[in-house]
């Protein structure tokens, strides 16, 4: 399990400027109540999901350097669709970002609340290009039951590698330095049951406020999708395949 460096950068690094510039081209794309409304694309999907309240929408637009790309609605849990931006050239994009609908905010009425979780399920378990998960934790709170249900659903897929997972602990700026080792080595223990040989895993404080994280995040975002023109470049350059 990777764990991001945890002392904040003055400066960003060449890496991470690059990674945040490439973020910084994420366009909407298309919303989506249902899964058979979403597109159908072989490149590959970044979901962000979190608690409502955990900062999801804020870790967004941060990391895209939007105000509003992400839309945070006033009453937390309200937004119920599935929002879908592309990343890279307009003529080639790289990837596309899924921002799911917060879960877990008491205030919502029970069937829709029971219809998104179901709605969330599926695409967690059978989205066939969904490459990767961001987590955000509340770094004060820790894994929730409803985290950890989250992570329970997509443990398989994270296990053979198939989906790589990063989990932002944020709002860590309201953590002491003492308060944000004890998160983090929280959050490593729990992440410490799904590692494994082939799963792809990482944890770091993240403050969109103090930007404590936000060019680890990136770097992590970028190097999961490799630029388009690169991977296909090493892919016409591989030997065809003997029978």
């Amino acid at each position: 399990m990777k764990t991001a460096p945890q002392a904040p950068r003055a400066t960003e690094s060449p890496a991470a400027r690059a990674a945040l510039a490439w973020l910084h081209g994420a366009r909407f794309l298309v919303t989506a109540s249902r899964l058979d409304q979403l597109p159908v694309t072989e490149l590959p999907e970044v979901a962000f999901v979190g608690r409502s309240n955990a900062g999801k929408s804020t870790a967004i637009n941060i990391l895209a350097q939007h105000k509003r790309l992400a839309f945070a609605s006033r009453t937390p849990g309200r937004t119920q669709h599935i929002n879908l931006f592309e990343v890279g050239p307009k003529d080639a994009p790289d990837a596309w970002l899924a921002d799911l609908p917060g879960y877990g905010y008491a205030a919502v009425e029970r069937a829709a609340k029971l219809r998104w979780q179901e709605v969330m399920a599926d695409y967690l378990v059978v989205r066939r290009n969904l490459h990767g998960v961001v987590q955000m934790v509340d770094a004060r709170l820790g894994f929730t039951d409803l985290d950890r249900r989250l992570l329970d659903l997509i443990a398989p897929r994270v296990a053979t590698g198939e989906v790589r997972l990063l989990v932002l602990l944020t709002k860590a700026d309201k953590l002491n330095r003492r308060e944000g080792d004890a998160a983090l080595a929280s959050a490593q223990a729990v992440l410490g049951e799904m590692a494994g040989e082939q799963a792809d895993i990482g944890v770091t404080l993240f403050s969109a406020l103090s930007r404590r994280g936000v060019g680890d995040a990136a770097e992590v975002l970028r190097q999961w999708v490799p630029a388009r023109a690169a991977a296909e470049a090493e892919a016409a350059a591989e030997p065809p395949s003997v029978a």
